[in-house]
């Protein structure tokens, strides 16, 4: 079974938190043998980005940062101090919490929640994200199903438990969740993105393209889905629209080591070394540790 890939974790942000809303925003396949050494790269970064776990370094919670200072925080308990059995307050300090990266507190606030009202759906799928971020994936599981059996048409939980399921290797169940998210109409771009990966995994690039690009329509400022979409168009010979989208996403975001490979095999496949050596070599700064980078470098080091 294909490894889970990781590109998706790094989830779009979806505006403030409110009793409706939750704390969750928020890759990369080729099954072809290529002639080329820059396409046996390609390969190589494709099956590095899967093989990529979603622990709790993932940035998840990919929020307004700024919502989680101990000043907010000293106000919002402030709050709750004034209305202990307040169920919509310890949601929303549970989430400024979540976003400070004090997971415990949050769980403590969302749990707290729970139990004035255990129909609070939004505060089981925060508290599922947490657990997401400190690596329990099993208790996610089970609050986001938890907020489902509240809230069957819920889209944010079905995509939160897809993510969970998704990097347990789990795709079918995944693919599962993403589509009932979809049938339920969705404008959460992560379900498009997310089941795009998918596809991407068993080679369906045309359906993966086509929900990369839906995800782009939905909110044109995410990085990820350019670079699948990236992907996808490179998987199927289509270089320049590869390229396009490569510079596109590090237009977007300039400090990922994915971003900067993908576009260095593009030079390399069109034969201009120098530039796919001075790409890798970016990549390899970001990341020393990643290794598509490293053999890109080694690769086109003496024809630069």
């Amino acid at each position: 079974m294909p490894q889970p890939l990781s590109l998706v974790t790094r989830a779009f942000a979806r505006g403030p938190i409110t009793r409706s809303t939750v704390i969750e925003p928020g890759g990369r396949v080729a099954r072809t043998t290529w002639r080329t050494a820059a396409v046996l790269g390609l390969m190589t970064v494709l099956a590095a980005c899967q093989s990529t776990s979603d622990g709790p370094a993932v940035t998840a919670i990919a929020l307004d940062q700024n919502q989680g200072l101990d000043q907010n925080i000293a106000s919002l308990t402030q709050t709750v101090s004034t209305n202990p059995r307040d169920p919509e307050a310890l949601n929303v300090r549970g989430t400024a919490y979540g976003r400070a990266g004090k997971y415990d507190a949050a769980i403590q606030d969302f749990t707290t929640a729970l139990q004035l009202d255990p129909n609070f759906y939004q505060a089981y799928a925060n508290r599922a994200l947490v657990y997401r971020q400190t690596n329990q994936p099993a208790k996610a599981v089970q609050d986001y199903s938890a907020a489902l059996q509240i809230n069957p048409n819920y889209d944010s939980a079905y995509i939160g438990r897809g993510n969970v399921y998704r990097v347990a290797g789990r795709n079918r169940e995944a693919l599962i969740d993403f589509q009932r998210a979809i049938d339920l109409n969705t404008t959460d771009p992560r379900a498009y993105h997310n089941r795009g990966l998918l596809y991407q995994i068993d080679g369906q690039h045309k359906q993966a393209i086509e929900d990369f690009s839906t995800a782009i329509s939905l909110q044109a400022t995410a990085p990820e889905p350019y670079s699948g979409r990236g992907v996808s168009y490179l998987a199927l010979g289509d270089e320049e629209n590869a390229f396009t989208d490569f510079n596109a996403a590090l237009k977007l975001d300039d400090k990922k080591a994915e971003y900067w490979t993908n576009q260095a095999l593009v030079y390399e496949r069109k034969g201009d070394r120098g530039k796919a050596l001075k790409s890798y070599s970016r990549a390899a700064q970001l990341d020393p540790k990643y290794q598509p980078a490293k053999d890109g470098m080694a690769r086109t080091r003496g024809g630069a």
